[in-house]
């Protein structure tokens, strides 16, 4: 992390490919900043009817990049298997709700930090050329492998807003969780 601020080639990547790992790394570092010493009571606080707990919008940003891995550098849906695994983190709402509780924040970091892992893994084998590939992607369009993995971030962002939003509130809810 002493680069934390440098968006730059990393050795170990494609160019852009290192541009790309650099923001998606600062952004998990702002993530587990902002989570950091949360207790699991205030992991599990649900705020309303309608909101997401902290740990499943955790589970939701690890569940978004593993499904994006598989999307694209395995080109394939996800199968029954991983979606018993990352279903409910994918859906969020009343599935999440549900099924994503009970946990300490270790159990969150550690999902984060294995499917970051692999991410870096899987990108460390591909060419800044294949950034570029296009694919069809939502309501039939086209994107690229950059844009692509640009929302596995952007996506992070987003709901970090809501997760400071929820802490901040957490402390006045925890009676009613």
């Amino acid at each position: 992390m002493d680069n934390l601020y440098l968006i730059k080639e990393r050795p170990e990547y494609a160019p852009q490919i290192g541009h790309l790992i650099a923001m998606m790394d600062y952004a998990r570092h702002t993530t587990v900043e902002t989570v950091r010493g949360l207790s699991t009571e205030e992991l599990d606080c649900v705020y309303d009817e309608q909101s997401n707990s902290i740990g499943s919008l955790l589970m939701h940003f690890a569940a978004v990049e593993y499904a994006y891995q598989v999307s694209t550098f395995e080109e394939r849906e996800l199968n029954e298997e991983e979606l018993a695994r990352w279903g409910a983190a994918l859906e969020l709402g009343d599935a999440g709700r549900a099924r994503i509780k009970g946990h300490e924040l270790e159990y969150y970091i550690a999902a984060l930090d294995e499917v970051r892992e692999t991410t870096h893994e899987l990108f460390r084998g591909k060419t800044d050329e294949w950034l570029y590939e296009e694919r069809d992607f939502w309501y039939n369009r086209q994107a690229n492998f950059y844009f692509m993995w640009f929302h596995v971030f952007e996506d992070e962002i987003n709901h970090r807003g809501q997760i400071r939003w929820l802490k901040k509130r957490v402390q006045e809810k925890l009676g009613k969780c």
